[in-house]
């Protein structure tokens, strides 16, 4: 089933046309006094240019009159291969198809809310006929039924024609039309750009993105530029004003070698400040982290070994090193926002 997109905005086309596979666009005067254009033939003209298959309007009074006005067209610069002229179904504008198509020219005959003009339509050697779906449901008829009354009638009597299923409101109106076995579908980009959208589908995709990272990046690659660490000779106020300054939980307490000798917790400072009162802040935290074995792992382990230290040691810090020396701290909560820890 080829699919065209229902617009005149330029940049949802660019856009649109990105996909790559988008059979063509539709366009009607319609879309076109919306969207503030006054230069009709120059806005033809520059989206011919850009998409595979342009459909166009040939409006006239008379058979002729269309004849002339696809001409004209044609004269700016289409191409006769890649240019449909849509004409609104009527005798004459039937008649009109046929010039058309004896010219060897495309034609899409529109505007179609019953079987007998599809018919006509048909008959008349129109390489699309387009019932507008969304148009004719609002006014409380069963296009639906029409649309498989004209695949039908193309099935049965052999006719050379593609049946358009156009005027979509919405995804529902997409499904119906691939299941009613039309050949082409033509819908705004509001609802094209909605129909690879599904809840699961997105859970699915996060999870396969979340497992990647797991098994592909490293530790080293997550840390924090802010990572403070304090001398074992300073004070825990002087570690409040680094972790302060930081914006971290907890800060890495190193030796003159810079070897690690403990860290230090914004939730040690809680509990000591309750039992010891501001007096604390004055103590050397050399002597708060003296009989620490802080929890470590390699700057070059994966994120998943990461993850198993945090729930097998049940922490919230781990500290990471780079050749046996601290390069910085993770943090529980950043594996939380990257969904990595559930």
């Amino acid at each position: 089933m080829e699919l065209y997109l229902d617009s005149v905005d330029f940049k949802e086309i660019e856009e649109a046309f990105k996909l790559g596979f988008l059979a063509g666009l539709t366009t009607t005067p319609t879309f076109m006094h919306r969207q503030g254009i006054t230069d009709i033939d120059g806005a033809i003209v520059k989206l011919s240019k850009i998409v595979p298959v342009l459909q166009v309007e040939a409006l006239g009074d008379t058979a002729e009159e269309i004849l002339a006005e696809a001409e004209r067209l044609l004269a700016l610069g289409l191409d006769a291969k890649t240019t449909v002229f849509k004409i609104p179904v009527s005798n004459e504008g039937l008649r009109g198809c046929k010039m058309l198509r004896n010219k060897g020219l495309l034609v899409n005959v529109h505007l179609v809310y019953t079987l007998s003009q599809a018919y006509m339509a048909m008959a008349a050697g129109a390489t699309y006929v387009c019932p507008l779906v969304g148009r004719w449901q609002d006014q409380g008829h069963d296009a639906l039924a029409l649309i498989k009354q004209c695949v039908e009638t193309v099935k049965t009597y052999g006719y050379d024609t593609k049946i358009m299923f156009s005027s979509v409101r919405h995804a529902e109106h997409v499904r119906t039309a691939i299941l009613s076995g039309v050949h082409t579908i033509t819908a705004p980009w509001g609802v094209m750009k909605k129909l690879t959208e599904n809840h699961f589908t997105t859970v699915g995709t996060d999870q396969f993105i979340e497992h990647t990272k797991l098994m592909t990046v490293k530790v080293k690659e997550v840390i924090s530029s802010k990572n403070p660490k304090i001398n074992v000779s300073g004070s825990i106020f002087d570690a409040l004003t680094e972790m302060t300054d930081s914006g971290m939980g907890a800060i890495t307490v190193v030796d003159n070698d810079n070897n690690l000798k403990g860290i230090f917790t914004d939730g040690d400072l809680r509990r000591n400040l309750k039992e010891k009162g501001k007096a604390f802040l004055d103590t050397n935290i050399g002597e708060m982290v003296q009989n620490q074995s802080p929890i470590t792992i390699n700057a070059d382990a994966l994120l998943y070994e990461a993850v198993k230290v945090f729930k097998d040691k049940n922490i919230d810090n781990i500290v990471v090193l780079d050749n046996n020396k601290p390069l910085g701290m993770i943090d529980i909560q950043d594996f939380v926002k990257m969904n990595l820890i559930g």
